[in-house]
């Protein structure tokens, strides 16, 4: 797949398992990802649980994405970086609704917003289950 390919498919299948690692423990949880464009990809989350601490502690993260209708399967690697930007928080939030009241009560602080850059992904499906890999700088 080409970059804009992966691209592509990453923001038809938003639903994907980011792993982080706190003091050499993996740590893997199903996110919604907000977007994936040419400047990496951005999640959401929300202060206080461990995700933000641990992309702070280590910003080293992948990603997977995965089709079971069509079998695709990306994965992607790169560098977390927290984002400030306010206009991005306001635009995340009236994607998802589910964070009004929590944003009423403690304002737009209350949700980090992360861009995964530098990133790196590796596709995979059956056909080229024993290929060897081929990665794909977004």
């Amino acid at each position: 797949m080409t970059k804009s390919e992966i691209i592509k498919f990453l923001n038809d299948n938003p639903t994907c398992y980011l792993a982080t690692s706190e003091k050499n423990k993996p740590h893997v949880r199903a996110m919604r990802m907000v977007r994936a464009d040419e400047k990496g990809l951005i999640f959401q989350t929300v202060d206080g649980k461990d995700l933000p601490k641990q992309m702070k502690g280590n910003p080293d993260i992948e990603v997977c994405f995965f089709n079971s209708e069509n079998g695709i399967q990306i994965r992607v690697s790169g560098r977390a970086q927290e984002l400030k930007d306010l206009d991005l928080k306001k635009e995340i939030a009236e994607k998802r609704p589910f964070l009004k009241e929590l944003i009423e009560k403690k304002g737009f602080d209350v949700i980090p917003v992360f861009r995964i850059a530098d990133c790196v992904a590796v596709v995979w499906t059956m056909k080229t289950n024993f290929l060897p890999k081929e990665y794909v700088n977004l």
